[in-house]
Parts: structure tokens; C-alpha cells; sequence
């Protein structure tokens, strides 16, 4: 089953007239303040004191404003891990970039994010922005859609087997069977105790169709943009570690997912293997999709 599923504060200005006239003196002394050029309004993940995080997670910034010179920008920001790898940045939009490494980052570890935008010309009112992420166990799935079982694997050793259900296959929407588990790497972006899912997300919103459904399901970890989970079989366990029948998440046993749910902290690593539908880079977090080589050409530095 799936789901595809962010207040501005208001700035309120009390001016009160004292005369309808104002003195040459008074105005020469209200010098304009100087604007910001640029500035960031959101960082992933969340800082050390709010999260774990994954061995892949990725550093997603976005900025208040398109960003016109790319380079000059991405000079300034700056990666420190306790426990260094090599990484690179890449640009999405105008608005954002995406830090991810050649290798998975080292498990247990501190890594800390400055944006040194100050120094961006034009824009010495900004002020530097820092953020220390904490990384936490090396948390590995590999999901066999042929086998129906996910292997969880922490810091290198096997913890659990887990007999599954993924995908069945058979509803194909502009060349692609939607009804499939995407095949790759994926990343855990986050989860719910009790996720509501519906089948809106393939134009499905009339109770009378036959393929409407709406459920409540338990231990939900969201490993896609495209509505796909790691989370709780609702019923059908005749079919965990024996047959694909879900509309492409990946279904387990209550014991097992409720473990995983425990367990799934947000840039873990699940791999998925044995359909023949491809996880695009950009359904997600999936970035580890491209290759060193290809991550990087979207950088906007030479070098």
C-alpha cells in the first residue's frame, strides 16, 4: 500500500505618528538597514540533539532565494566529520543543494555543517550558519524480492531475518508497473507508529472503486517520494517469505516490523533487489543511485 503525502511567521510593524511632519535631522538619523542577499531557510537532517542519522544520510540545505552564483555559494559551505570521507555537493534546483559521500559515512561519529555566507560578497549582514549532525549505528537492509526476506545487518554482523512481501506487479501507468517495488538503494526519511495510507496515490479517491482502500498501518518507514514503506503486513501473513502481493511496500511480520521501526533511524541504508523496476535518483533520498562520477558533475566548482 502507499501514500504520497510544510507557516510563515507574520512580522507585524506598530507605527505611531507623533506630527505630520518630519525634520530633515530626524530623517538623515534612520539609515536604511542593510539587506541580506542570501540566506538558508532549512537544513536536514536535524542537529546531534534531535536525531540520530544514518550511514548515507544526506546534507540537504535549501536557501530563502534562487541562488545566482552557484559557485561563489557552494565555496562557502563547508564539511568537517570526526571520521572524514570524501563527499560532494550537488545542486537540484536553484534553491537547493545536496551533500552526499563516496562511501557510506562512519558509523558513531560527529559531523558539523558551517555555511560561511558572510563572506559571500554583498552579503556581510548574513550571519553563519553551523550545524553538528550525530551519526549513530551503521544500520544496513538488504530486501530480496525473490527470496521475500530483508536481511538487517548493524555494524557488519547480521541481526535479523525478516520474511517479507513486496510488490506484486500488475498495474502499469505510462510504461511503468506501478504495482512494483522500485529496485535499489534506498534511504530512510522517517516514520510513524500508525500510517494512515490510501490509494489516492494512483487516482484512486472513490470508496465505490474496487481498488479504493484506506488503512491504518502499523510501523511505517518510508524509504521513497513514491509512497514506499517498509511497515507492518495488514493481515495477509500466509503470504510473508513466500509470495509478493502488496501494492509495492514492503510488508512484514508485527514482530519483525515493529523491530525495524525501533531500530530505523532517518539516512539508513535499504537495499532492494529482484524487480524490474529501476528506484530513479531523485524518488527520495535515493542518491546513492548515481554513481561517484555522476554525483559529482552536479557541482558547480571545477574541481
Amino acid at each position: 500500500m502507499k501514500r504520497v503525502t510544510r507557516m510563515l511567521p507574520a512580522l507585524v510593524a506598530l507605527v505611531v505618528a507623533t506630527s505630520c511632519a518630519f525634520s530633515a535631522t530626524a530623517t538623515a538619523a534612520t539609515a536604511p538597514a542593510k539587506k541580506v542577499k542570501l540566506d538558508i531557510a532549512d537544513i536536514t537532517p536535524m542537529s546531534e540533539k534531535s536525531e540520530k542519522v544514518g550511514v548515507g544520510f544526506p546534507i540537504i540545505v535549501t536557501f530563502d532565494r534562487d541562488v545566482k552564483d552557484k559557485a561563489a555559494v557552494e565555496a562557502l559551505l563547508d564539511v568537517e566529520a570526526d571520521k572524514p570521507v570524501d563527499g560532494a555537493w550537488r545542486w537540484v534546483s536553484p534553491r537547493k543543494v545536496i551533500y552526499r559521500t563516496k562511501t557510506y559515512w562512519k558509523p558513531n561519529q560527529k559531523v558539523l555543517f558551517t555555511a560561511r555566507l558572510s563572506e559571500l560578497p554583498g552579503n556581510s549582514e548574513a550571519k553563519d550558519t553551523s550545524r553538528r549532525f550525530a551519526v549513530g549505528a551503521q544500520n544496513i537492509s538488504v530486501v530480496d524480492t525473490r527470496k521475500h526476506v530483508m536481511k538487517v545487518y548493524r555494524n557488519g554482523k547480521l541481526a535479523k531475518k525478516i520474511p517479507i512481501s513486496a510488490g506484486r506487479g500488475g498495474l502499469p501507468q505510462n510504461g511503468v508497473d506501478v504495482y512494483l517495488t522500485t529496485s535499489g538503494t534506498h534511504l530512510t526519511m522517517g516514520k510513524k507508529a500508525v500510517e494512515t495510507m490510501t490509494s489516492s496515490w494512483m487516482g484512486v479517491t472513490d470508496p465505490k472503486d474496487p481498488r479504493y482502500y484506506k488503512e491504518e498501518i502499523p510501523w511505517a518507514v518510508r524509504i521513497s517520494d513514491s509512497g514506499e514503506y517498509v511497515h507492518q503486513s495488514a493481515g495477509y501473513y500466509q503470504y510473508l517469505g513466500r509470495s509478493n502481493q502488496s501494492h509495492g511496500c514492503v510488508r512484514a511480520t508485527p514482530a519483525g516490523a515493529k523491530w525495524f521501526y525501533t531500530i530505523a533511524q532517518r539516512g539508513d541504508v535499504v537495499k532492494i533487489t529482484g524487480t524490474k523496476r529501476k528506484l530513479q535518483w531523485n524518488n527520495g533520498w535515493s542518491y546513492w543511485q548515481l554513481n561517484w562520477t555522476q554525483w559529482k558533475k552536479g557541482s558547480a566548482l571545477k574541481s
